[in-house]
């Protein structure tokens, strides 16, 4: 009888201990809406390729997914607010490479991205495409470097902040083919590509979908793509490593993740949701179609991702001496 007491008392603990990872498992989703947080302005690369994950997810769970813009500080506003906010699970974090990977090494954070962030999967990993206005007459990247050189300090490129993945690719170009071109930070990619288009800045490392009507309509030129392949959509323009830079590679990654305090049972529901929807054959076509090819994985992949890119970009920084007024 004793040992019957014993064997009753030890599964009761062991029930007790399995039943907040269980009670959370089963609410799911945590509450009828759900909100994703995007660090960049409405318009860009960020903020469309949010809009067409979250709608396939609201349809799939019956939710409302609400897209949350919180541009600002290279992203990291938007960062921190999932960061140091609510645990509860309906907050989703549509990371970026440059709060992630890069500010970590350029200044002081209100939070730690490893700690206070947990990963769920990557979203999308795509290369950016360096393009100029069509009236600097450049056609080339061999003409861009040419200029840069005989014009230190006249060129300038936007990116969509300090940190970005686009300032960080104008910096590993300017260190591999030692020039110096200006770096002109900017709240998000639809605020850069104004700016871009009226000539108030000569270049812009861009996701192809914000640039792709204005390469079309020829008021701007793609002179090479930033990634370790040419884009499928601009076949013709090639890379930054092919053209003179071997080894060259900076593709830019929205990743999604939520804070650390949510529950594992949560967070795991959230990649087998988010996994569904990314492999959807409607959504991988939308994305594709905007040069963001899908890349979904392990909550596992993405953190080894987050810790490869800390690395990589740590080391650009300190050969470049980067540092953020």
């Amino acid at each position: 009888m004793h040992k019957r007491r014993l064997l009753q008392g030890a599964a009761a603990a062991a029930l007790a201990l399995l039943a907040p990872a269980w009670a959370a498992a089963q609410a799911f989703p945590p509450k009828p809406t759900v909100t994703i947080v995007v660090g960049f302005a409405a318009g860009g690369a960020a903020d469309a390729a949010a809009r067409v994950i979250g709608k396939k997810l609201g349809e799939n769970l019956g939710i409302t997914v609400v897209i949350d813009n919180k541009p600002g500080a290279g992203g990291n506003i938007a960062h921190q607010f999932v960061a140091k906010g609510p645990s509860d699970g309906a907050t989703l974090l549509f990371g970026s490479v440059g709060p992630l990977t890069v500010a970590p090494h350029l200044m002081k954070l209100g939070y730690d991205p490893v700690k206070d962030l947990a990963p769920i999967t990557m979203g999308v990993n795509f290369p950016n495409v360096l393009v100029v206005h069509a009236g600097l007459k450049i056609r080339t990247l061999a003409e861009f470097i040419d200029y840069a050189k005989k014009n230190p300090g006249k060129l300038d490129y936007a990116s969509t902040g300090p940190g970005s993945a686009s300032h960080l690719a104008g910096e590993m170009l300017n260190h591999m083919a030692k020039i110096e071109t200006v770096h002109i930070p900017y709240k998000g990619g639809a605020p850069a590509m104004q700016d871009l288009l009226a000539g108030r800045v000569a270049s812009y490392y861009s996701t192809y979908s914000t640039a792709q009507p204005h390469i079309d309509s020829g008021a701007l030129v793609p002179l090479a793509s930033t990634g370790p392949k040419r884009l499928a959509a601009l076949p013709a323009v090639p890379t930054i490593a092919e053209s003179g830079f071997p080894g060259y590679s900076a593709t830019n990654w929205y990743a999604f993740l939520a804070s650390s305090k949510v529950p594992a049972a949560i967070l795991d529901r959230w990649n087998l949701e988010l996994v569904k929807v990314l492999k959807s054959p409607e959504v991988a076509a939308e994305l594709n179609k905007h040069g963001m090819p899908p890349q979904p994985g392990t909550r596992e992949d993405l953190a080894r991702e987050i810790e490869r890119e800390t690395a990589t970009w740590g080391k650009v920084i300190r050969e470049r001496k980067i540092v953020v007024q």
